[in-house]
């Protein structure tokens, strides 16, 4: 058993399902996030689950409200989930609203959220694998929410099982959904009433954004809609050589060489276990996540494709694959939504973020290209340790097939 699997059997606990049904009343001094929903999910018999692992040819789209527990009864990067049913606000992330809503009424809607923002800007957050619906749910509230991010907050969630064991069909899932991503972008790019679009990708949900980037540029000549301003990719799990040929055909055609007029800011870590297990899986050499910045080959390619790097090694949160830190790293989470608020560019080069986080961190941060600033960036921890009513047959089957392969190569 691999190093990163057997942390990822040790932590798992599991948490109760259906807490997506709506309780009646929040506490005091807890805070509300209201996001839009767009999905290829199926949904769900249980009304506290709302959306299923399964795919559906007919996308879906949600109103939820995330109430989110006073910040005296909190640490900042955790996500309190209910041991039990209904989840008590005062103490655990609890759901006030969660409406299965038609494309036009869910355009409607947040158009009155986006309306509240400055300059109307939108924040897409593309989650990894390994995520059922709620968990995705609550990571981006909880995101939205530490950040104090002054945003419009769109989910994009494809369907995932939600168990480590269904990496594949997470994968195809993933393949399954980039249209729906491009066209969600297109829409929205579009919408007068939308300003600036930030995306956010974390891990798998990486090769959806990049597909669907690649998609839009290849349609337009090379140019993403001129309102994407920044694109984080956050701990991708991507194939290096698969990203070059994304890149490509995004084309430099935006100000200052810019790919595709976007600014692109990459976020790795090379002792990320979860992305080292991945590169084994795939038999691959490295994957985009895990990449040394500081390589004098890698450090010249970024600069060419103007991409921005920050280099997270070392960065310590309770996620033992160090897969999940911007999502539990106080510090950078608050850090990042203060550059929110004031309204500075991804890459502003007037400030790098990436000294700040070596003055946080010890060192632990480096830029490459373009000096290293972002809006947000706050991925989902890519195995969440919550998975322990997936296991069951799951694991049963997975050390069988492990048998079969051992007594066929005897």
């Amino acid at each position: 058993m691999t190093g990163a699997l057997a942390v990822v059997l040790a932590s798992c606990a599991g948490n109760p399902r259906g807490v997506l049904a709506p309780v009646v009343e929040t506490a005091p001094d807890a805070t509300k996030v209201e996001m839009l929903v767009a999905t290829t999910r199926g949904k769900a018999a249980s009304r506290g689950e709302l959306f299923s692992g399964d795919r559906s040819t007919t996308p879906a789209f949600a109103d939820i409200v995330v109430s989110i527990p006073p910040a005296s009864a909190r640490a900042v990067g955790e996500v309190q989930w209910p041991r039990r049913l209904p989840g008590n606000p005062a103490t655990d992330f609890v759901t006030l609203r969660a409406d299965i809503v038609n494309q036009e009424e869910a355009v409607q809607r947040f158009r009155r959220v986006a309306s509240k923002v400055p300059q109307r800007r939108v924040l897409i957050f593309v989650h990894g694998f390994n995520n059922r619906f709620e968990d995705a749910v609550f990571r981006f509230a909880q995101i939205v929410n530490d950040s104090d991010a002054k945003v419009a907050p769109v989910l994009f969630t494809w369907p995932s099982r939600g168990s480590i064991f269904a990496y594949g069909y997470d994968r195809e899932s993933a393949n399954f959904s980039r249209d729906n991503l491009e066209n969600l972008l297109t829409t929205l790019a579009k919408d007068k009433h939308i300003g600036e679009i930030s995306i956010l990708a974390h891990s798998m949900g990486n090769w959806v954004t990049m597909e669907a980037l690649r998609q839009m540029a290849i349609r337009n000549n090379g140019r993403l809609a001129p309102k994407i301003a920044n694109v984080m990719l956050a701990a991708p799990d991507v194939d290096v050589d698969v990203f070059r040929t994304q890149v490509a055909q995004i084309k430099g055609s935006g100000p200052k060489g810019k790919p595709g007029g976007a600014n692109f800011v990459l976020f790795t870590s090379r002792d990320d276990r979860a992305l080292a297990l991945s590169r084994r899986i795939w038999g691959s050499t490295a994957r985009l996540g895990a990449i040394n910045p500081e390589s004098k080959t890698t450090i010249a390619e970024l600069e060419r494709e103007k991409i921005a790097v920050v280099d997270l090694t070392g960065v310590r949160t309770a996620d033992r694959l160090n897969h999940g830190t911007f999502a539990e790293s106080p510090e950078v989470v608050q850090l990042i939504g203060s550059r929110l608020a004031g309204g500075q560019a991804m890459t502003d080069s007037r400030v790098g973020l990436g000294d700040h986080i070596i003055q946080i961190t010890a060192g632990a941060a480096s830029s490459v290209g373009t000096a290293a600033g972002l809006v947000l960036a706050a991925p989902v921890a890519v195995i969440d340790p919550h998975t322990r009513d997936n296991f069951g047959s799951q694991f049963h089957e997975f050390g069988e097939g492990l048998a079969d392969t051992a007594q066929a190569v005897r």
